[in-house]
């Protein structure tokens, strides 16, 4: 339609049904109107909580641009502020802009991961100024769906609470492949398992009835993104391939299928392309055999699918050059992939702020205005169910009271300190386990520091001087060429020799407890025979870990997948099929016990 100078404001009467209200509001919006909200990029906090101007290193452009010429609407927040009540007051502003458009449309404000120990750009954030919890595969570890549930509740509370309204996650990929850098972020590799803390996880999030109070999940990686040839990850070209060599596709639809059960309101599909399969060869982004054939038509979604960020347009990130992830349709142009995706089914662009395109793809009749019209009533819905029309701005005073509150941050330490899982616990020369350790025994650290471990034990400067050594370690990964690749922690789970060497003379010069951080499985097999005792995390602090280790606290974790016990078993792994690696060095569920100190 043209534009008119008389708005009718019957979509902005709360009395009035969604539905009226979006038919309402979509027979008054203007074509471009509608493309803006195909759109959902990145957005950045500006200096001191304004609004942005453009990132280049990021490629982002800035907000006026964004909202005001673009008429988007969706946004994934970008970095953090430095306080809750920096980022509600930014929220506000946002809104207090958009408000200015023709319409006033809302803004929708989604966001990666942001209660974590993870800093990876791509994929998600550290906590800042929100509690800090362990990342999902340490909620697992824990296999507690109470506790998932009320992580969701408090991640709820805080996200709502500075504007932020999209979940992009849970994630709920099956960890089958050992070498993927992305399991972390995943419940494991066990389906029941990830489907009952999947649907736990949209439960707290989503409330008992999705509304106003609600954050909508978006739960990825649609079909899943776990059956990774080699392991790589396909936000790079050498990863684009997901294979399924043990025929087990439908084995990584059943965490889907308990979330639709819970009743997740959007999907992302991944990157990746299915090889040797029933269906296109093509990313999943624009399949329309996974998008329309499987999702809408078998599972019945009718919720708002958004593709996984930058499937259209080539990037820069650092200076560096990042390709668009059109696995299978490399040679189409950015218009030719947007017309695929679609035709796959799905109503979101995630990523890309080109709605230029698609205004042209529906001039030349390529797409016609009745289907953007069903994305747009999908996306508007949403809008209205969550009540952002109704009260688009947030208190600011009570964010700062309640993103990290003492009651949540207790929570998410007490949920760190039980996600530890003990692998091993020798006898100390006494004939004692070694853990849980005494209160003032001399210490030699690494990767702990001194303040830190003040209260337990004396530090001492080297392993001569010490009773014991504790050492936190980062699981194995292998250096790639560029900074962001660097994020994704990929290839071999074997330590490097000269590391090996270092820590076995370290382990046969005083009794040394490791604490492996497994962001992914590490080959712990030289290690099993020489330290004293390990622990793994899942995202922890030095005073959770130092609970655990002097017997504050026990430890409760149970590994959430096998730990391989070579990188030639992990080789030999069909990657789309579970506990396939050879003899495992510790099998899931593992999880050592000793009870903490009365």
């Amino acid at each position: 339609m043209t534009e008119t100078t008389t708005i009718d404001t019957t979509f902005r009467d709360p009395s009035l049904p969604i539905e009226e209200r979006v038919e309402n509001l979509l027979g008054q919006m203007t074509l471009a109107e509608k493309a803006g909200l195909f759109f959902h990029t990145m957005i950045t906090l500006g200096a001191d909580g304004g609004l942005a101007d453009a990132d280049p290193v990021f490629g982002i452009a800035s907000t006026v641009e964004l909202v005001s010429a673009r008429a988007m609407t969706h946004f994934n927040v970008f970095g953090a502020a430095d306080s809750a009540a920096q980022m509600a007051s930014w929220h506000n502003k946002l809104q207090e802009l958009a408000a200015s458009s023709r319409l006033g449309i809302p803004v929708t404000l989604s966001t990666d991961p942001r209660h974590s120990f993870t800093e990876n750009p791509g994929t998600a954030m550290l906590a800042g100024p929100f509690s800090q919890w362990p990342e999902p595969l340490g909620l697992a570890a824990i296999g507690d769906e109470a506790l998932v549930e009320r992580f969701g509740d408090i991640a709820r509370q805080e996200y709502t609470a500075v504007g932020l309204r999209v979940a992009l996650h849970p994630q709920i990929d099956l960890a089958t492949e050992p070498r993927w850098s992305r399991q972390v972020a995943t419940f494991g590799e066990d389906a029941e398992l990830t489907g009952r803390l999947a649907a736990a996880y949209i439960r707290g999030f989503q409330g008992e009835t999705f509304g106003p109070e609600s954050v909508s999940t978006m739960t990825k990686h649609f079909p899943g993104g776990g059956p990774q040839k080699d392991g790589e990850d396909p936000h790079f070209a050498y990863g684009r391939e997901q294979v399924y060599p043990g025929g087990n596709f439908e084995h990584h639809l059943l965490p889907f299928e308990a979330a639709f059960d819970a009743g997740t309101r959007q999907i992302m599909p991944y990157y990746g392309m299915p090889v040797g399969t029933e269906y296109e060869e093509v990313g999943f982004g624009f399949n329309k055999s996974v998008i329309t054939g499987l999702l809408r038509e078998r599972y019945g979604f009718d919720g708002v699918v958004c593709t996984d960020w930058g499937l259209l347009s080539d990037a820069v990130i650092g200076g560096q050059p990042f390709p668009a992830r059109a696995w299978g349709v490399e040679h189409l142009s950015p218009r030719e992939r947007m017309l695929a995706v679609l035709n796959a089914g799905a109503d979101q662009f995630g990523g890309e702020a080109i709605p230029e395109l698609l205004l042209d793809l529906v001039a030349s009749g390529e797409v016609s205005e009745e289907r953007i019209d069903v994305s747009a009533r999908r996306l508007l819905r949403e809008k209205f169910v969550l009540g952002l029309f109704d009260s688009p701005l947030v208190d600011v005073d009570r964010a700062a009271a309640v993103v990290g509150s003492a009651e949540f941050q207790a929570a998410g330490e007490a949920a760190q300190r039980a996600s530890f899982t003990l692998l091993t616990n020798r006898p100390a020369a006494s004939g004692a386990p070694t853990l849980p350790l005494a209160r003032g025994l001399k210490v030699y650290l690494r990767g702990v520091s001194a303040e830190a471990a003040a209260g337990y034990a004396e530090v001492v400067g080297s392993p001569a001087e010490a009773d014991v050594a504790i050492v936190r370690l980062q699981a194995p990964y292998e250096e790639r060429g560029t900074m962001f690749e660097n994020f994704f922690h990929a290839g071999s789970l074997d330590y490097p020799a000269d590391q090996l060497e270092e820590l076995t003379t370290l382990c046969r010069t005083v009794p040394t407890v490791l604490d492996v951080f497994l962001d992914r499985p590490a080959i712990l097999t030289p290690l099993v025979g020489e330290a004293a005792a390990i622990t793994a995390n899942f995202g922890a602090g030095a005073p959770a870990l130092l609970d655990v280790l002097f017997g504050v606290a026990a430890p409760q974790g149970s590994l959430p997948m096998d730990l391989p016990r070579s990188m030639d078993a992990v080789e030999a792994n069909l990657p789309d099929v579970p506990f396939d690696t050879a003899d495992p060095l510790f099998r899931f569920g593992h999880g050592l016990r000793y009870p903490a100190a009365n």
